[in-house]
């Protein structure tokens, strides 16, 4: 299943892509699951993130590796593929892209996934969707003129 996520904000993408870093990441998490960062080595093609989800009763750990990272004249962008995935998830791939826009940018999150069953994928789009769609008001007060 895909979902994709755009939110324009007013700084340019190489500015933008400077503060692609831990402590955005820990603005961008939502407040449920609360979410512990056990470790954030950056977003270079190598680097590894790896999360612990508390759902009270139980906690469980998500690593992903960058698997890919470009910069270009036109945008900058990363790719997250999960290597250690909570039981609901099967798989895990997220483009993260800072795409140039005239004075400002577009941050566009791609995401890709499946639950271990097909049912599960189809359960899991709306509290997805509704995680990325928590990020734009961050990504637009963050990245204000």
């Amino acid at each position: 299943m895909d979902i994709n996520i755009e939110t324009k904000v007013e700084q340019d993408y190489l500015k933008v892509k400077e503060g692609f870093d831990e402590t955005l990441f820990k603005k961008l998490s939502p407040p449920f699951p609360p979410v512990k960062l056990l470790r954030f080595d950056g977003s270079s093609k190598g680097d590894l993130v790896t999360l612990e989800l508390n759902f009270i009763f139980f906690k469980q750990k998500w690593t992903s590796e960058i698997t890919e990272d470009r910069t270009d004249e036109q945008e900058f962008y990363f790719i997250d593929e999960g290597t250690v995935l909570p039981f609901f998830l099967k798989s895990w791939r997220h483009k993260h892209r800072i795409i140039k826009s005239g004075e400002g940018s577009i941050i566009r999150d791609e995401i890709s996934y499946s639950g271990p069953f097909g049912l599960m994928t189809l359960l899991l789009y709306p509290a997805l969707y509704l995680q990325f769609l928590y990020r734009k008001p961050i990504y637009k007060k963050l990245f204000k003129k």
